[in-house]
């Protein structure tokens, strides 16, 4: 069974950092894809950044230079790595892989962001 867990949420001013973490069991990051989305209030859910198993990152434009997706294959843990925050951030942020064709979601975290 996939579980993945989520940390590293807050509440920051405008400008500050947050590292978010997501830890995997069940699944391994190395082989798979990993993916960071984020659900503002009335909003849909929107796909933020991705690392391939391949090493291959992308990210929505709007936080490119921003944010930055990593993993740490020792943990078995990815990192999404957020600077110059902006109170649009605001949102809870979600872990996603899939498995055999199957998407598993972490709890999601809250990231607030204020101005």
């Amino acid at each position: 069974q996939v579980q993945l867990v989520e940390s590293g949420g807050g509440l920051v001013q405008a400008g500050g950092s947050l590292r978010l973490s997501c830890t995997a069991s069940g699944i391994i990051f190395l082989i798979n894809t990993a993916n960071w989305y984020r659900q503002a209030p009335g909003k849909q859910r929107e796909l933020v950044a991705t690392i391939t198993s391949g090493g291959s990152l992308n990210y929505v434009d709007s936080v490119k230079g921003r944010f930055t997706i990593s993993r740490d294959n020792a943990k078995n843990t990815v990192y999404l790595q957020m600077n110059s925050l902006k109170p649009e951030d605001t949102a809870v942020y979600y872990c996603n892989v899939y498995k055999l064709g199957t998407p598993y979601w972490g709890q999601g975290t809250q990231v607030t962001v204020s101005s």
